[in-house]
């Protein structure tokens, strides 16, 4: 039966490639970063993010006993920091496209962009503890305090949307109090290298920046935001010599990867033991900064030539943020342990199974967050509002 696992690398093509429309010679699709078609990708990523996580339960090399590794998402299994560099991108080239665009773009944006992010994060945190609390997990006053202000992570899949609001934060000071438009643009780009470069210096721990996944990926935020800056001359040269760069990126991601790998045998994360372990890290770091990098070049040029867009991948771009966050409560469930530190109820064994489950019971949880979010954030009641001010 684990066999059947094999049918998601049809089954997810399929699902990407359904209604899409490929542009021949000389063509290309202009609208390839259009809000539908970014947000159609993105709901696609989710799902290879939820089949990452998966993997990372069923056939991930560090697992242990040995006997517990089923082969089947083999490939979704490291890819889960190249997938979430490209939501990092467009996180990037959103925000500096909405600030040239829309008038006054500044003005109310920390309850636009930054306050449903920071809802997301407690709302799944504190649907996570509950899940905690009934599974008899043991919790003093200290861990409790640490998991419900997120300082532990309750919610093991949130690093995300706590790192993205920073992001945005200091995006926003910066077009808010420089005037130069290149100065705001280096000011976002240096904090977040030395965010990234200066995490290199902490160790492995229980709280936030715990591990390199917290960092080796988010140079793609200030990468979008230069890419929406220099939009009209990048993709003008990327069409004059398109099949060249086509090659080189889409064939190249495997090699990058296999080369970051090697890179971190000698300069790996873990090298901590060693006095000039920061050196070792920021090695490794730059290794993974080409993977990520090369990726998601090589999914923009895709892009550039395949529009993508279906009922299924819409309806996903409007709780890709919510699924992300809360697929994960259903693979914990599955899972032998929950979060690793209790016995999960409904273990699975069959990675077919745990694939389906996850996707049928993570989808409408999705919907009903949303639709708590929205209710919270009274963002409903002002759809509706604008609805019938059109309307009149």
């Amino acid at each position: 039966m684990n066999k059947l696992v094999y049918s998601v690398y049809i089954i997810m093509p399929l699902i990407l490639l359904w209604h899409s429309k490929f542009y021949g010679k000389g063509k290309f699709n202009d609208e390839f970063l259009s809000l539908e078609q970014t947000k159609a990708l993105q709901g696609f990523l989710a799902l290879c993010i939820m089949l990452h996580h998966i993997g990372q339960k069923t056939c991930a090399s560090w697992l242990t006993p040995k006997t517990r590794i089923i082969h089947g998402l083999d490939l979704f299994e490291p890819m889960g920091f190249m997938y979430v560099a490209v939501f990092l991108f467009f996180n990037g080239y959103g925000v500096y496209k909405s600030f040239h665009s829309k008038d006054n773009y500044l003005k109310g944006f920390i309850k636009r962009r930054i306050l449903p992010v920071v809802l997301a994060l407690y709302t799944t945190t504190i649907i996570f503890f509950i899940a905690r609390l009934i599974l008899g997990e043991k919790m003093d006053g200290k861990l409790v305090f640490f998991y419900l202000t997120s300082i532990k992570l309750c919610n093991p899949n949130t690093w995300y949307v706590i790192v993205l609001p920073f992001f945005y934060l200091v995006f926003y000071l910066a077009f808010k109090f420089i005037k130069k438009d290149g100065l705001a643009v280096a000011a976002v780009t240096a904090f977040v290298l030395l965010y990234m470069f200066g995490s290199c210096y902490l160790l492995h721990n229980d709280f936030w920046i715990r591990g390199e996944w917290w960092y080796n990926c988010v140079h793609l935020f200030p990468i979008g935001i230069i890419f929406a800056k220099f939009e009209k001359q990048i993709i003008a040269h990327l069409k004059k010599f398109y099949y060249i760069y086509l090659a080189i990126f889409v064939l190249g991601v495997y090699p990058a990867y296999r080369f970051s790998k090697f890179v971190l045998m000698f300069h790996g994360y873990y090298m901590e033991f060693l006095p000039d372990y920061p050196y070792h890290k920021m090695i490794g770091l730059s290794s993974e900064m080409l993977v990520t990098f090369v990726f998601t070049v090589a999914v923009l040029l895709i892009g550039m030539k395949l529009k993508i867009g279906n009922k299924f991948l819409a309806f996903m771009g409007t709780i890709t943020l919510e699924f992300y966050l809360i697929h994960g409560i259903f693979v914990e469930m599955f899972d032998h342990q929950f979060c690793g530190v209790v016995k999960s109820p409904f273990p699975i064994r069959n990675v077919f199974l745990y694939v389906v489950l996850v996707f049928i019971l993570g989808i409408p949880s999705a919907v009903l967050l949303k639709k708590l979010h929205n209710l919270i954030l009274g963002l409903g009641k002002s759809n509706k509002d604008s609805k019938n001010k059109k309307i009149a």
